[in-house]
């Protein structure tokens, strides 16, 4: 048996990336995936590599509540909702003096509103389904300086602090709350950077590679599982020893 055999879990910005990698995982560990994300034609695809009874997409733009519910509603169609990845960000790196209002207010939509619409909204059907686990996908960026990147880094700082008051809001109803801090991905969200800016910042790694999808997911795997049944409040990097 698979270490979420049973269990339901909602995916936000699941339909490539670290979100794609973490469906493909669970589902091979007995999950069953709601992926949620604004691009339907690459979620409905792997939806359907995955298999009708295993995983669903649903169309969601994480900055509206409605879509919420009809990601819960999805889930509650498996039977329950277990675990919820708050994955879908957006990373659009500028300096302070660069920085729009436009483009502040559009990485606390994406990054931090829908992280808190996506905690208030699953928690309902988590305590139907008796207990819970939400993992909220940080960054480095979170937990130190980025040079070049401020919109970013206050959202991703805000999650880290948002995820530990809801820690402690949710314990009594069995729901956990963890940040995970992933250093620089081997993503399509890095594309926003030049190749040599992005061999400039591995080189900045203390292991000089970039982590995989995978490995992220691998970790969110074990906080989303029973196995971390102690573990709530925390902030795990995995970086490389990017932050050492």
């Amino acid at each position: 048996m698979g270490r979420l055999s049973g269990k339901v879990i909602l995916i936000s910005g699941g339909a490539r990336g670290q979100g794609a990698a973490e469906a493909r995982l669970y589902v091979a560990e007995g999950a069953r995936v709601v992926i949620g994300d604004v691009l339907e034609a690459e979620g409905r695809a792997l939806a359907e590599q995955l298999g009708a009874g295993a995983a669903v997409f649903v169309k969601q733009d994480v900055t509206k509540p409605e879509d919420w519910d009809a990601a819960v509603k999805a889930a509650e169609g498996f039977g329950g909702l277990h675990g919820m990845v708050n994955n879908a960000g957006i990373y659009r790196p500028a300096k302070l003096m660069d920085t729009t209002v436009e483009l502040f207010e559009r990485h606390m939509r994406i990054n931090q509103l829908g992280c808190f619409l996506g905690m208030q909204k699953v928690v309902p059907l988590m305590e139907r389904s008796g207990s819970g686990s939400i993992v909220n996908i940080s960054s480095v960026a979170g937990l130190r300086g980025s040079p070049g990147a401020i919109a970013y880094s206050a959202t991703k700082w805000a999650l880290r602090g948002m995820t530990k008051a809801a820690a402690l809001d949710l314990a009594a109803k069995k729901i956990r709350v963890n940040s995970v801090h992933p250093g620089p991905i081997d993503t399509e969200m890095l594309n926003v950077r030049s190749a040599e800016q992005n061999a400039a910042r591995v080189q900045q790694v203390p292991m000089k590679r970039m982590g995989s999808a995978e490995e992220v997911a691998n970790l969110v795997l074990f906080l989303l599982s029973d196995e971390s049944a102690y573990i709530t409040g925390a902030e795990v990097a995995i970086d490389g020893g990017a932050t050492l």
